[in-house]
């Protein structure tokens, strides 16, 4: 979304081109044509959280290209917004992290605060904007924005609407998880989330609303079974929701090019303040470059780390995670997550961080992951969160008992260490121990069982 404030233009997570959660999101809007080039023109950009769909790396890439000391502004959030800036190699000169809950001076007429979410507040936060008086408030992703504290009748307001930005329950077996079953859920679910933004806008009463954030598809025809099941809310359901329990609020479902002149419509009486995108503009997307990003995520499959089975003891080592019960099974699969002859298959104790041939004797709740093996390599190789493989619904997932871990889940999805692993330092010890096993002469046996000490 791109504001015109007098003379200054500031745009909300760019999101361009390119896929989000490694291959599982992609653009179900065509950008207008001229969106790069605006984006260049920008005097300052909001990123509102490290997630792909906000922080566009393919994007910032191309925008770096052209204008790489643009002012980038992000909140001070615990794991960095931009904590794989090095690792992307894109080259930004010009990213502010702000404090949360103090005004930023633009200008005389411009400034703006970042504020971070209560439920995720090491990820998530949004921004309110204020020019000559009139506010914008943004949520995006909050689920509880700023604690519950925020402004009331502004005079514009943006959240997310669509829902189904989890792999719960789509990529679960097993049990209860029917496909009946994950259709009711996924409904409930939808219509309690459209029930709490209609009761939060009633509750703010800004005089204008908008749904931004949800604008995705599963558009790559290997996920199809996820784009048929995971049903999203429609901007239009939840501004009808609006319209019938808030009159007074006005609504606007926009589309790409469209425009609305806000000092038209705070006018009284109110003008025509909205201009729609032309007949023949493109709406919707038809065409994403799959085998281009694939193929990119694809190549991590080869790596020289992964001919070496020790891999998966330095990279859970370096994970950082035990002293829990639970067992994992992580099995690599094709496209259609059926195990691949020449993937890896091992199990991981959390308990004692140890990696046994076969699941301990001791009562322990036990999870089976099915990975696509070009994510799950990519993901393992450059240290990334786990969320490119739950929400970007790259695996399929079992467990016994049907409890959510959320220590174990929480840490590989927000707090895994910033750097990655040193992949440079494991194929060092690699090569020491194959001279030192060719020195002796040991005989080495397949298969493998390491305890960390």
């Amino acid at each position: 979304m791109e504001l015109k404030l007098g003379g200054k233009k500031m745009i909300f997570d760019p999101w361009l081109m390119g896929p989000a959660f490694a291959r599982g999101w992609w653009l179900l809007h065509e950008p207008p044509a001229d969106s790069m080039e605006r984006l260049c023109q920008a005097d300052l950009i909001y990123i509102s959280h490290m997630h792909s769909d906000h922080l566009s790396y393919p994007t910032l890439k191309s925008l770096s290209e052209k204008r790489p000391d643009v002012p980038i502004y992000v909140g001070d959030t615990s794991r960095p917004v931009f904590w794989l800036l090095e690792k992307s190699q894109v080259q930004l000169k010009n990213i502010i992290v702000v404090p949360f809950a103090i005004w930023q001076n633009i200008d005389e007429h411009l400034r703006f605060m970042i504020l971070k979410d209560e439920v995720h507040p090491e990820l998530d936060t949004c921004i309110i904007v204020e020019y000559k008086g009139h506010m914008i408030l943004n949520t995006v992703d909050c689920t509880r924005p700023n604690y519950g504290r925020l402004p009331h009748n502004v005079d514009l307001m943006m959240s997310d609407f669509a829902g189904g930005a989890s792999g719960f329950p789509m990529t679960f077996s097993g049990g209860k998880y029917t496909e009946s079953w994950k259709a009711d859920f996924i409904k409930n679910e939808r219509k309690k989330l459209l029930n709490y933004k209609a009761q939060l806008v009633k509750f703010l009463q800004p005089k204008i609303y908008c749904p931004f954030a949800g604008y995705f598809v599963e558009a790559h025809p290997s996920d199809r079974y996820i784009k048929d099941t995971n049903v999203k809310n429609k901007p239009e359901e939840l501004n009808a929701l609006i319209k019938k329990t808030a009159p007074e609020i006005t609504t606007w479902t926009a589309k790409p090019g469209a425009v609305l002149d806000l000092a038209l419509a705070l006018l009284t009486p109110r003008r025509e303040a909205i201009t729609d995108p032309s007949p023949s503009t493109k709406i919707y997307k038809n065409s994403w470059k799959f085998d281009l990003y694939v193929d990119e995520l694809n190549n991590a499959i080869t790596a020289e780390i992964f001919k070496h089975d020790k891999w998966i003891q330095f990279y859970y080592t370096w994970a950082g995670f035990r002293n829990y019960n639970l067992v994992v099974r992580i099995i690599e699969t094709d496209e259609d997550f059926n195990p691949i002859a020449s993937g890896y298959d091992y199990l991981v104790d959390f308990m004692d961080l140890s990696f046994p041939k076969k699941r301990p004797s001791r009562e322990h709740p036990y999870e089976e992951m099915k990975n696509r093996i070009g994510v799950m390599r990519h993901v393992v190789k450059n240290g990334l969160l786990w969320d490119d493989l739950y929400i970007g619904f790259q695996n399929r997932l079992s467990r016994q008992p049907d409890i959510f871990h959320h220590r174990f889940w929480n840490h590989f999805q927000t707090s895994l260490p910033v750097f990655g692993p040193d992949w440079d330092l494991f194929l060092e010890q690699v090569s020491l121990d194959k001279n030192t096993v060719e020195a002796e002469g040991i005989e080495m046996e397949s298969g493998f069982e390491y305890t960390l000490t």
